[in-house]
């Protein structure tokens, strides 16, 4: 994270610093994706990607943990959303497989930390 001072509670979270990484990175690689795409594949992979940090946020925001474990949810629904644009990417060569294998990788690593956090919440409000 280019920014190391945390002035919200949410940037300290490993997890949150993580998917704006990995929506950094979608941002980069989808700079070389093909023209014909930006209204699609790299419209929807860069929504989705930056869904998962956007959610994080927002759930710590929340005053109950209701609220944010619905929050973290849809996180973890962008994070999924992903998995089948970074396949369907590779599969028009638009990523190479280590590439899509790493950012496939991250998605599962994400995944686990945002459940993470929503086991972490009481049921109890």
């Amino acid at each position: 994270m280019k920014n190391k001072k945390a002035n919200f509670d949410f940037e300290k979270l490993e997890v949150y610093q993580r998917a704006v990484d990995f929506a950094n990175i979608v941002y980069e690689i989808t700079k070389n994706f093909p023209k014909n795409e930006q209204f699609g594949i790299v419209s929807q992979l860069r929504r989705a990607s930056l869904s998962i940090s956007l959610n994080i946020a927002e759930g710590t925001g929340r005053y109950n943990n209701p609220e944010r474990r619905q929050f973290y949810r849809m996180a973890r629904a962008s994070i999924h959303e992903c998995v089948p644009l970074l396949e369907l990417s590779f599969r028009q060569d638009y990523i190479d497989l280590k590439r899509h294998e790493k950012l496939k990788q991250e998605c599962v690593e994400l995944s686990k930390m945002v459940s993470g956090l929503i086991n972490s919440l009481p049921t109890l409000d």
